[in-house]
């Protein structure tokens, strides 16, 4: 693990104060500006090495967490194991999408863009495979985030080694243009799975069954997981606010799925008690889809039990489907050898009953101890943002300036202030207020507005509406996770920051008229903006 130390601007004001050997002062460095400061006094690192995405935040050894946050690391980094005996990293399976968070993320950032075949095993790749309906709803008998492995003697739900991942060329409007010349190009991925792939029926919510041909596929890539607790730490009351203004401004639709009148239409609760659910209501915040509220119980929390199938003590039941278990109970192989691996569930109702009962058992032992996962929670809220670089350029300055003048900053909404941060977990787990680092008051400057919008893009996300991305960080990709490209947008078709806006260009898109502005602009102005956004 590589740690580079924290620069905070009193400690350059500090040292540019003290005197030379000949006891004449120093020249004082100038002080940076609060923009400089991504995340905020509490929630910056200055590092912008391959290890920028994995420094803690100063709010972690202000708390006394430090060895926590390393811990919680450890956790994040290693491959985990089918055995069950005590060990921090045992408990894979019985099914699962991968055997480690950091397969999926690498350098802590966002998957990489894979090509031809899924190839589930590679290091950096983290798509995850989204299997649904012509009503947009996932398909039943297969779980939302579809598993790729299984451990003995049990079978994958979908082989991953059948799903190909084709690259198509995309012409816009304008042939792939700029009006001085100069052109780009577009691609995008189509994803084709055979129907032996699938190790169960294609259901539906609604009865029907599916036929490979039938159902839609499309990719979704893991998103830099650095920030999270600085986003977490905007109070609930400013996300309804940002809603219901650009409700009020109607420039571009909201959701009615979450957002009408100026009220919320639904937010996010747990309402289940086998994860200790406490049914209180906070609004959506984290993934494109908008399916979860408060850090304590989205992305990262759930990802730590459902993508490697590891039980915690709110969490003693398999990431798995009732149609799953069906069929893997009656399948005469898994059957033969189930006792094999699994003596201690053997009892007198026979085998298919005793696959089926463990498989959906909400008892299980539980495999990860609250301590482990406390210290995964504190590394997750506690990882920094990179400090912005460069914004004392002339072209940098220049390029903020005509991002604003564009509109790019509607959306990509530049700061916010955080809350008192009384942080909250609709899961009942972290309820002291002191397990974790907090972040109050803090100015911060992750480029989102936390909305969701529509780019109306070939082959797009499922239900067209996406939470707008953070831009903070993002131009240090390449750099942490060893990437060719830049790897933007939810499935990391755009290749380079040009690819990625013009894939906004659509006709339809809420980002339209920005894109006709940019495109508007001379080659040096576009070139300007893409140096900032890369720089913050």
């Amino acid at each position: 693990m590589k740690k580079i130390a924290l620069f905070a601007a009193c400690a350059l004001l500090i040292a540019g104060c003290q005197p030379d050997n000949n006891g004449a002062k120093r020249p004082q460095p100038k002080p940076l500006g609060e923009e400089w400061y991504a995340g905020g006094i509490l929630g910056t690192a200055f590092n912008a090495t391959s290890a920028a995405f994995e420094q803690p935040t100063a709010a972690v050894s202000n708390a006394g967490l430090s060895m926590s946050f390393l811990n919680g690391e450890a956790l994040f980094e290693k491959i985990f194991t089918q055995s069950a005996d005590g060990t921090a990293r045992g408990g894979l399976g019985p099914l699962y999408v991968r055997n480690s968070c950091i397969s999926c993320h690498p350098g802590y950032g966002h998957g990489k863009r894979q090509e031809g075949t899924f190839n589930a095993n590679e290091i950096g790749n983290g798509y995850l495979l989204v299997v649904y309906d012509d009503k947009d709803n996932y398909i039943s008998s297969l779980t939302g985030m579809p598993q790729h492995f299984a451990v003995a003697p049990f079978k994958a739900p979908v082989d991953p080694s059948q799903i190909q991942i084709a690259w198509k060329n995309h012409t816009d409007e304008w042939g792939n243009r700029f009006e001085d010349g100069e052109t780009y190009e577009l691609i995008y991925p189509a994803v084709s799975i055979p129907h032996s792939a699938y190790y169960v029926d294609l259901k539906t919510t609604d009865g029907r069954t599916l036929s490979a041909d039938e159902v839609n596929l499309r990719l979704e890539s893991t998103i830099g997981i650095y920030g999270t607790g600085l986003l977490d730490a905007i109070d609930d009351a400013d996300l309804k606010a940002e809603w219901a203004k650009q409700e009020k401004d109607g420039f571009c639709p909201m959701n009615p799925a979450f957002f009408q009148n100026g009220e919320w239409v639904k937010q996010y609760a747990n309402n289940r008690p086998q994860d200790g659910g406490t049914g209180e209501q906070h609004p959506f915040r984290f993934t494109y889809a908008l399916s979860r509220g408060p850090l304590q119980d989205a992305a990262g929390s759930n990802a730590f039990w459902n993508i490697t199938n590891v039980t915690r003590s709110n969490r003693r039941y398999h990431y798995m489907t009732t149609a799953y278990a069906e069929k893997a109970s009656k399948d005469a192989e898994v059957q033969e050898k189930f006792y094999d691996y699994f003596p201690e569930y053997k009892t007198d109702d026979g085998v298919e009953a005793d696959i089926y009962n463990y498989l959906t058992s909400t008892d299980l032992p539980v495999e990860v101890s609250d301590s482990y996962f406390t210290d995964l929670m504190v590394w997750h809220r506690g990882l920094a943002v990179p400090a912005a670089r460069n914004l004392d350029n002339q072209e940098v300055q220049k390029g903020k300036e005509l991002f604003n003048q564009i509109g790019c900053a509607y959306c990509h909404r530049p700061t916010w202030t955080t809350g008192d941060d009384h942080y909250t977990d609709p899961s009942g787990f972290f309820t002291q207020g002191n397990e974790l680092p907090r972040y109050p008051h803090q100015k911060i400057w992750p480029y989102t507005d936390m909305v969701q919008h529509r780019l109306f893009m070939e082959n797009d996300i499922r239900t067209g509406w996406c939470r707008t991305t953070p831009l903070w960080g993002r131009g240090l990709h390449q750099k942490c996770t060893g990437s060719f490209e830049a790897d933007r947008l939810h499935d990391c078709r755009a290749r380079n920051v040009i690819e990625a806006i013009m894939w906004h260009g659509s006709a339809q898109s809420d980002a339209r008229r920005s894109v006709e502005q940019f495109r508007a602009l001379s080659k040096n102005d576009r070139d300007a903006i893409v140096k900032f956004i890369d720089a913050i």
